[in-house]
This record gives structure tokens, sequence and C-alpha cells, in this order.
């Protein structure tokens, strides 16, 4: 017989004990998990709260300031800038025979402006006389079918004083109503005819002085006149 205390603590392993009640009965080992939990959460939001602080903008890593930090390109001094293009085109003087038609009234002119556009480096051919009504101003024709005709076209109404450049019709308005082998035709008008490129273009000729030498007595220093020295022998 013993006298052990039936509701008392086993003795038969003593090495198992009871777990630690809180208090209303949870285990401690619950509650210091909520805890650590809470503080868990609490501090990191005051590490993100610091993060974002300053209006809630990024931090700039480079100044350790909330402002961001603008940065602006530097200019190369040794660059260079290429010239602008230039705006004066060169004429095109070859590749159509050009033909000038005397659409002004005024015999002769359409000769005279032949000869005026070849000494400017075209290729005349014969002038002729238009079959069309009298103009005013002159007209610039080009044939489509012959390559460079528009560009021949296009200089000859620039040296012309900047005339209007078409398609020329079908027949031409001249004699024939052919152009041959001629792939620009000139309608001259009255505003052109027997006037210089110059005068049509509005570029003043360019005046020239011819030097001219005095033969005489020439004055010395002094202002007296000296007679020619004369030599004999």
């Amino acid at each position: 017989m013993t006298n052990e205390d039936p509701n008392g603590p086993s003795t038969s392993n003593p090495s198992k004990r009871p777990a630690r009640q809180g208090v209303g009965g949870s285990p401690v080992g619950s509650t210091l998990s909520i805890v650590l939990a809470v503080v868990a959460v609490v501090i990191g939001f005051l590490i993100l709260n610091n993060i974002t602080d300053d209006g809630g903008s990024a931090a700039d890593p480079s100044t350790g300031s909330g402002t961001a930090t603008t940065v602006t390109p530097t200019t190369d001094p040794t660059a260079t800038t290429a010239p602008p293009p230039s705006t004066t085109e060169p004429l095109v003087t070859e590749g159509a025979t050009v033909i000038v038609a005397n659409a002004s009234g005024v015999g002769g002119s359409a000769g005279r402006m032949t000869d005026t556009l070849e000494l400017a480096g075209f290729t005349m051919g014969e002038p002729t006389n238009s079959t069309g009504p009298q103009l005013e101003d002159s007209i610039v024709y080009y044939d489509p079918g012959i390559a460079a005709a528009q560009d021949v076209a296009n200089s000859v109404a620039r040296v012309m004083g900047g005339l209007s450049v078409e398609p020329v019709p079908t027949p031409p308005p001249v004699d024939g109503g052919s152009l041959g082998d001629a792939g620009v035709l000139v309608m001259l008008g009255t505003n052109q005819a027997d006037k210089t490129l110059e005068e049509m273009s509005g570029t003043p000729a360019t005046e020239t002085t011819t030097a001219t030498t005095v033969t005489g007595t020439a004055p010395d220093v002094s202002g007296s006149t000296v007679a020619p020295e004369t030599t004999t022998g």
C-alpha cells in the first residue's frame, strides 16, 4: 500500500512536466510569437515611412535628398555645324538645243535674242516666227521627251528674268509646226525683245573704265613746268 495521491503528479516519468500556461490558459509561446509579429510590423512601417518621407518622392541616390537632379547635356565646343545649302543653282546650258520664236512683233528680235543666249553658253538653233498671238511676256517651252530639256528651259527662264516654263504644246506654235531636234522653245514677247540679259534679270551691267595716257610736260615737285629733255647725238 502506498500513500500516493491519485490526483497528484505522476512519478512514473519524472522528466515530463506540464506545459506552462499563460493568462486565460493560453500557452506562453503563442503569446510571445504574436507580440514579436506586431513589433516586426511596426518596425517595418516605420522604415517604409522614413524612406517615402518628404512628400512621398524617392530620394536621389547621388545627393541624398528627396529632390531629383536635372542633368543638362553639355555642348561639344569642337563640334562643327554644316553650312546651309546654297540657294544658287548652276545654269544648265547643255543637253538640249534652244530655238527662239518671234512673238513680239519686233522684226529681227528673235535673231538678236538667239545671239544673246548663245553668248550666255546655250546651244542655239535657227530663229523662227510664232504662229500664235503676239505676247507681252515671253514663255519658255520644253519637250518632255528630251531628258535635259526641262533643266535647260529652267536655266533660260532664269537668265531672262524668271519666265514661266511649261511643256511644249502639240503642235508647237511655230512656222512648220515642228522643233526638229530642239528641246526648248522660247516664245519671245514684247517685254523681253531687244533687251540684254542684265536688263531682263535686273542686274546692272558691269562698267568698264579705260585708262588714258596724258602726254606732254609734267610738273616738277615745286609746281613749275619742266620741259621734256631732248637728247642729241
